[in-house]
């Protein structure tokens, strides 16, 4: 075998760590470890930034031994790539190493009373006041309200901020500070792509921005290093509480939020190509350029990746819905309608519709492109005669709705409408989902066989790093990949009727909670 590549796959519902053949960008092995949500309060979603940090180990660990038992010889890893969950925020004291709270999950509701607050404080309380800077508007999604949150009701915080021992980071930041030396010289950095969902960078000149450091009240020293998707950041060191060795020595060199790893990892490196990946979210994004799009249709702008320190910033634009994935999960673990994922998709199979029953799962309220943090989710068009197994197709129908708010709202700002859809995560496995979203779209949907494109994006980024250069990134080099294709089976017209009455749910499930009411208490 050739030079390997290992990635970091930190997600919001698993952690998993892979390693990729980097000549072939074959898949060798891989382990996966599923983390606890926890939902303290209605509406606030927490992790615990320790067990992310141990169940990286565990996957590494894990994987690792299996590599032994297939012969494969662990000393050809030569670089790692990071991928995370965007937007969650972690704060930690930089002189023992431990998180000073829970990590406040992107999906986290806990600050509209903070985003109101803020908005009022902008002209005509715009909610996109920043955009030309950020790319972003004003909401509870990106991390510089959750960091407002977490310095005014945190008194363990406000005190390490105080005495310059608070450092603030997404997830990667996290995890790269810890692997990298930790207490003892850990490297504080973050790439771009995740600086760019925080709310405090200016996209342009690639720097916090002091103003919007000022408008949210942040230090910025607690702030990350910001540094390209694709160079050598350190290297993994000995964790002595965890004997996790295996991987001592090897450059953590690629880092990216996980949408946009999946953009490079489905090699859209071309203006105009898309990727959607279904995880807990749903995320589209369209690569454009060397040039920021700003959208009139309720998408944002953000950074695609910039691989390496001196090669150029590629801009994309994104659709980002919050709930795919995670609806399911909340079939199962909520309503507890069926005890495994699969089993939703057989309930879904066995009607095959949703019988009129429409399902908006506006949990976190809704993202692109209303971004409407007062809706909550409804299921409305019930009778007698629904079912359970209704309600499983009308949760899958939602995600493929969603996907195609998204994609309508792109075709509209790029003006070239989207000939087939180019799709992955791990929803991508339930076919009749597939089918679904492309008789929703009326396009075919086209997934790669070898679904962990999240994973290979951090693994490219590594291994292309200047100085490690075991992977090719030049168009010529890259292997071509097998897919499957899912073509539109319905006819138009019942298709948009399914689409018109959707959005007429979407604009019930609106408005529904206000931050002055009781539920906050």
């Amino acid at each position: 075998l050739g030079p390997l590549v290992g990635a970091i796959d930190q997600g919001t519902s698993s952690t998993r760590f892979l390693v990729f053949n980097a000549e072939t960008a074959e898949l060798l092995s891989h382990h996966q470890v599923e983390i606890k949500q926890e939902f303290p309060r209605e509406g606030w979603v927490e992790q615990d930034p320790k067990e992310i940090l141990n169940s990286v180990y565990e996957c590494v660990e894990k994987t690792c031994e299996k590599m032994k038992q297939l012969n494969i010889n662990i000393a050809n890893i030569r670089a790692i790539g990071v991928t995370n969950q965007r937007e969650t925020t972690v704060v930690w004291d930089k002189t023992t190493g431990e998180p000073l709270y829970n990590a406040i999950v992107w999906l986290d509701l806990r600050t509209q009373s903070t985003v109101e607050r803020l908005l009022k404080k902008v002209p005509g309380r715009n909610k996109t006041f920043s955009k030309f800077k950020t790319g972003l508007p004003l909401s509870t999604y990106f991390s510089a309200v959750k960091l407002r949150w977490l310095l005014d009701n945190v008194e363990e915080i406000r005190k390490a901020v105080e005495d310059q021992r608070a450092m603030f980071g997404t997830i990667d930041s996290w995890l790269i500070w810890v692997c990298i030396c930790g207490p003892n010289g850990g490297i504080h950095c973050t790439d771009v792509t995740n600086a760019s969902r925080t709310m405090l960078f200016n996209i342009h000149s690639l720097e916090w921005d002091p103003e919007l450091c000022k408008f949210f009240d942040i230090p910025m020293d607690i702030l990350p290093t910001v540094r390209s998707s694709s160079e050598i950041y350190g290297v993994m060191k000995i964790c002595p509480s965890q004997e996790s060795g295996a991987l001592t020595g090897v450059p953590i060199s690629g880092c990216l939020g996980d949408q946009h790893a999946a953009l490079v990892g489905q090699m859209c490196f071309q203006d105009g190509q898309a990727k959607n990946t279904y995880g807990t979210g749903c995320f589209l994004l369209c690569n454009t350029g060397q040039k920021s799009v700003f959208s009139e249709h309720g998408l944002i702008t953000t950074i695609a990746y910039k691989m390496g320190r001196d090669k150029p910033t590629f801009y994309a634009l994104e659709g980002s819905v919050a709930i795919a994935g995670a609806v399911v999960r909340w079939l199962r673990d909520n309503l507890g309608i069926a005890q495994t994922s699969q089993e939703v998709e057989k309930l879904a199979a066995d009607v095959g519709t949703s019988y009129g029953c429409y399902f908006v799962p506006a949990f976190s309220g809704l993202y692109a492109p209303y971004w409407e943090p007062s809706a909550r989710g409804i299921i409305c068009g019930l009778t007698q005669f629904t079912n359970k197994n209704h309600i499983a197709f009308a949760a899958l129908e939602a995600v493929c709705f969603q996907t195609r708010e998204i994609l309508d709202a792109m075709n509209k700002d790029c003006g070239i409408p989207l000939s087939q859809l180019q799709v992955d995560g791990g929803m991508t496995n339930n076919k009749i989902l597939m089918q679904l979203q492309s008789d929703i779209l009326c396009i075919p949907v086209v997934k790669p066989s070898m679904p962990e494109t999240t994973a290979l994006g951090a693994a490219m980024a590594a291994g292309a790093a200047e100085g490690i250069e075991v992977w090719s990134l030049n168009p010529g080099d890259l292997t071509a990949v097998t897919c499957e294709r899912f073509e539109p089976q319905i006819n138009p017209e019942e298709s948009e009727y399914r689409y018109a009455r959707w959005k007429k749910a979407v604009m019930k499930s609106m408005g529904w909670e206000t931050s002055e009411g009781p539920s906050n208490g």
